[in-house]
């Protein structure tokens, strides 16, 4: 097969498929695979001293990662000999590794949520997509923990997956879809993980330290926003994850408003470093701002995976 044919089609055929079906929540998804694995491991190995468990867990995430590249490298393998199932095959889970439609679309649905239905159904409606515990917040602290939630995974959910495939190809993304959901299962803090998901939590820093900072840079592009490369500098590195700050200060600085500040995560008070100035209050209309961006920031990265391949191949 044509190797610019084997990057460029499927990549372009499953962008197009998340911007018109986004992630149908009745459709099987490889994650929630991914999921039952994680969440099977855990039950049988997270137990022991801390020492034991942070081996273990090393173990099982090395394992998990290296079943699941090794899964799609053999398949694509395989289905070459058929270019039409190969073809067919890689967009499909490419469509399945990029979130941006469904992620843009919880978003909104906060929003509408909080808007038509009122705070407490806001509040329930924003815990569908982060971490932190939601029973209190006010209407402005909802939207704003929105828009970091869409700063941070647009990284995350779209860049980062894009910047596997363009480096390993689809064993490469998917396997980024297993390092990113191990940290968000086992990746915490607490007495039950801080041992055992204390490996996962690294690599999931380390596959994401430039991707998280591509995507602001990007962000920087397409808004064309001096402020939001001024926050970068300034409050990119003050977050206490080493990559969710630079999206985060992007984004901050583009609206023109401030992020982080004390949230409750499970029952106990984290203080999180403000990110940007002006605690301004958020506006239900300015989340068609973030839709552009995230669009605009992901077209752009597919444009230009596409344009540095081409020229490194078509010499």
């Amino acid at each position: 097969m044509d190797p610019v044919l084997k990057f460029v089609l499927p990549l372009t055929l499953g962008y197009l498929l998340d911007l018109l079906l986004g992630d149908p929540r009745q459709w099987p998804h490889p994650v929630k695979l991914y999921g039952h694995a994680i969440m099977a491991g855990t039950r049988w190995l997270n137990q022991g001293k801390d020492l034991s468990r942070f081996l273990k867990g090393m173990l099982m995430t090395l394992m998990l990662c290296t079943a699941v590249y090794c899964f799609f490298f053999f398949m694509q393998q395989w289905l070459a000999q058929w270019p039409a199932a190969y073809y067919l095959f890689t967009a499909l889970f490419v469509f399945f590794a990029l979130a941006n439609k469904s992620l843009l679309q919880e978003g909104q649905e906060v929003f509408d949520t909080l808007q038509q239905q009122g705070l407490e159904a806001g509040r329930s409606r924003l815990s569908w997509i982060v971490g932190r515990d939601t029973s209190q917040l006010s209407p402005d602290q909802i939207r704003t923990a929105v828009m970091e939630s869409m700063s941070e995974n647009l990284s995350d959910g779209v860049i980062a997956p894009l910047c596997f495939y363009a480096v390993l190809g689809l064993p490469g993304m998917m396997l980024y879809k297993m390092i990113n959901t191990l940290d968000s299962m086992i990746g915490y803090k607490n007495d039950r993980y801080l041992f055992f998901g204390r490996f996962a939590a690294r690599l999931d820093d380390a596959a994401n330290y430039i991707p998280a900072r591509l995507t602001a840079l990007l962000m920087v592009l397409v808004s064309r926003s001096k402020r939001a490369w001024q926050f970068i500098l300034k409050y990119g590195s003050a977050h206490a994850s080493p990559n969710s700050g630079y999206p985060e200060a992007a984004m901050a600085g583009i609206l023109n408003c401030r992020f982080g500040g004390p949230n409750t995560y499970h029952g106990k008070v984290v203080v999180k470093p403000f990110i940007g100035a002006s605690a301004r209050s958020i506006s239900h209309e300015e989340f068609r701002t973030v839709k552009r961006i995230n669009h605009s920031v992901t077209l752009l990265t597919i444009f230009l995976l596409i344009s540095i391949f081409l020229l490194l191949h078509l010499k």
